[in-house]
Protein backbone atom coordinates (compact mmCIF):
# COMPACT_ATOMS: atom_id res chain seq x y z
CA UNK A 1 0.00 0.00 0.00
CA UNK A 2 1.59 3.55 -0.99
CA UNK A 3 1.20 6.86 0.68
CA UNK A 4 -1.60 7.66 -2.53
CA UNK A 5 -3.41 4.37 -1.72
CA UNK A 6 -3.61 4.45 2.06
CA UNK A 7 -7.42 5.21 3.19
CA UNK A 8 -5.92 6.69 6.29
CA UNK A 9 -3.72 9.59 4.50
CA UNK A 10 -6.83 10.57 2.60
CA UNK A 11 -6.59 14.41 3.17
CA UNK A 12 -2.52 14.62 3.04
CA UNK A 13 -2.37 12.39 -0.54
CA UNK A 14 -5.60 14.33 -2.19
CA UNK A 15 -3.83 17.90 -0.62
CA UNK A 16 -0.62 17.06 -2.19
CA UNK A 17 -2.58 16.06 -5.64
CA UNK A 18 -4.21 19.27 -5.47
CA UNK A 19 -1.25 21.96 -4.46
CA UNK A 20 0.33 20.09 -7.56
CA UNK A 21 -2.87 20.89 -9.56
CA UNK A 22 -2.46 24.45 -8.27
CA UNK A 23 1.24 25.00 -8.96
CA UNK A 24 0.81 23.35 -12.88
CA UNK A 25 -2.33 25.74 -13.58
CA UNK A 26 -0.47 28.76 -11.90
CA UNK A 27 3.02 27.77 -13.95
CA UNK A 28 0.27 27.23 -17.26
CA UNK A 29 -0.79 31.12 -16.84
CA UNK A 30 2.67 32.34 -16.49
CA UNK A 31 3.89 30.69 -19.78
CA UNK A 32 0.86 31.63 -21.79
CA UNK A 33 0.98 34.97 -20.28
CA UNK A 34 -2.14 35.21 -18.67
CA UNK A 35 -1.24 34.98 -14.73
CA UNK A 36 -1.67 39.06 -14.44
CA UNK A 37 -5.58 38.44 -15.48
CA UNK A 38 -6.91 38.30 -11.55
CA UNK A 39 -10.26 36.78 -12.86
CA UNK A 40 -8.43 33.81 -13.52
CA UNK A 41 -8.03 32.84 -9.51
CA UNK A 42 -11.44 31.78 -9.39
CA UNK A 43 -10.13 28.63 -11.14
CA UNK A 44 -8.44 28.09 -8.10
CA UNK A 45 -11.31 27.71 -6.41
CA UNK A 46 -12.61 24.99 -8.57
CA UNK A 47 -9.46 23.22 -8.60
CA UNK A 48 -9.47 23.05 -4.88
CA UNK A 49 -13.60 21.94 -4.85
CA UNK A 50 -12.81 19.33 -7.08
CA UNK A 51 -10.00 18.11 -4.96
CA UNK A 52 -12.10 17.93 -1.90
CA UNK A 53 -14.69 16.76 -3.69
CA UNK A 54 -12.36 13.43 -4.60
CA UNK A 55 -11.17 13.06 -1.27
CA UNK A 56 -14.69 13.09 0.57
CA UNK A 57 -15.55 10.39 -2.28
CA UNK A 58 -12.25 8.57 -2.05
CA UNK A 59 -12.82 8.57 1.70
CA UNK A 60 -16.68 7.22 1.16
CA UNK A 61 -15.41 4.16 -0.94
CA UNK A 62 -12.88 3.29 1.29
CA UNK A 63 -15.46 3.20 3.93
CA UNK A 64 -17.69 0.89 3.10
CA UNK A 65 -19.92 3.76 1.83
CA UNK A 66 -20.32 5.65 5.01
CA UNK A 67 -19.36 9.34 5.57
CA UNK A 68 -19.86 10.60 8.36
CA UNK A 69 -20.96 14.72 8.07
CA UNK A 70 -17.97 15.94 10.73
CA UNK A 71 -15.49 13.12 9.77
CA UNK A 72 -15.98 14.46 6.29
CA UNK A 73 -15.74 18.18 7.21
CA UNK A 74 -12.88 17.24 8.73
CA UNK A 75 -11.36 15.21 5.51
CA UNK A 76 -12.19 17.87 3.54
CA UNK A 77 -10.67 21.35 5.16
CA UNK A 78 -7.80 18.89 5.77
CA UNK A 79 -7.24 18.25 2.21
CA UNK A 80 -7.68 21.93 1.22
CA UNK A 81 -5.42 23.24 3.84
CA UNK A 82 -2.54 21.00 2.84
CA UNK A 83 -3.33 21.56 -0.35
CA UNK A 84 -3.74 25.72 -0.14
CA UNK A 85 -0.21 25.22 2.29
CA UNK A 86 1.74 23.50 -0.59
CA UNK A 87 0.64 25.90 -3.24
CA UNK A 88 1.63 28.87 -1.16
CA UNK A 89 5.03 27.18 -0.01
CA UNK A 90 5.58 26.95 -3.86
CA UNK A 91 4.07 30.27 -4.33
CA UNK A 92 7.08 31.71 -1.72
CA UNK A 93 9.33 30.16 -3.32
CA UNK A 94 8.54 31.47 -6.43
CA UNK A 95 8.15 35.07 -5.39
CA UNK A 96 12.08 35.06 -4.28
CA UNK A 97 13.15 33.21 -7.14
CA UNK A 98 11.62 35.53 -9.62
CA UNK A 99 11.47 38.78 -7.71
CA UNK A 100 10.29 40.23 -11.07
CA UNK A 101 6.44 38.82 -10.09
CA UNK A 102 6.71 40.24 -6.78
CA UNK A 103 7.35 43.69 -7.87
CA UNK A 104 4.27 43.09 -10.20
CA UNK A 105 1.97 42.52 -8.04
CA UNK A 106 3.54 45.64 -5.70
CA UNK A 107 2.74 48.24 -9.22
CA UNK A 108 -0.37 46.48 -9.72
CA UNK A 109 -2.43 45.96 -6.97
CA UNK A 110 -3.93 48.62 -4.46
CA UNK A 111 -2.31 47.00 -1.93
CA UNK A 112 0.82 46.09 -3.48
CA UNK A 113 3.10 48.13 -1.85
CA UNK A 114 2.25 46.73 1.69
CA UNK A 115 2.77 43.29 0.55
CA UNK A 116 6.14 40.97 0.61
CA UNK A 117 6.95 37.43 -0.60
CA UNK A 118 5.99 36.37 3.23
CA UNK A 119 2.50 38.29 3.47
CA UNK A 120 1.63 36.92 -0.37
CA UNK A 121 2.21 33.50 0.72
CA UNK A 122 0.39 34.27 3.68
CA UNK A 123 -3.06 35.73 2.12
CA UNK A 124 -2.54 32.71 -0.52
CA UNK A 125 -2.65 30.20 2.25
CA UNK A 126 -5.36 31.94 4.23
CA UNK A 127 -7.73 32.15 1.70
CA UNK A 128 -6.95 28.54 0.28
CA UNK A 129 -8.11 27.36 3.69
CA UNK A 130 -11.34 29.54 4.30
CA UNK A 131 -11.83 28.78 0.44
CA UNK A 132 -11.63 25.08 1.37
CA UNK A 133 -13.99 25.33 4.03
CA UNK A 134 -16.95 26.74 2.05
CA UNK A 135 -16.21 24.37 -0.55
CA UNK A 136 -16.14 21.68 1.58
CA UNK A 137 -19.58 22.98 3.55
CA UNK A 138 -21.36 23.17 0.57
CA UNK A 139 -20.02 19.81 -1.17
CA UNK A 140 -21.25 18.10 2.50
CA UNK A 141 -24.61 19.40 1.98
CA UNK A 142 -24.63 17.83 -1.63
CA UNK A 143 -23.11 14.47 -1.07
CA UNK A 144 -25.21 11.91 0.71
CA UNK A 145 -23.76 11.84 4.04
CA UNK A 146 -24.42 9.94 7.50
CA UNK A 147 -27.35 10.96 9.26
CA UNK A 148 -25.58 12.35 11.97
CA UNK A 149 -28.65 12.47 14.94
CA UNK A 150 -29.84 8.83 14.54
CA UNK A 151 -27.62 6.25 16.39
CA UNK A 152 -26.38 3.40 13.81
CA UNK A 153 -28.90 1.00 12.93
CA UNK A 154 -32.11 2.33 14.39
CA UNK A 155 -34.64 3.05 11.89
CA UNK A 156 -37.41 5.39 11.93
Amino acid sequence: MSFFNNPNRIPESYGVGTAAALIVYFLLMRAIGLAHHVELRLLNLVILGVGVYYALRKFKDTHGGQLNYFRGLITGVTTAAIGSMAFALFLFIYMKVDSGMMQAVIEQDRMGRYLNAYIAAFVVALEGVFSGLLMTFVLLNWINTDDVNDPAGESR
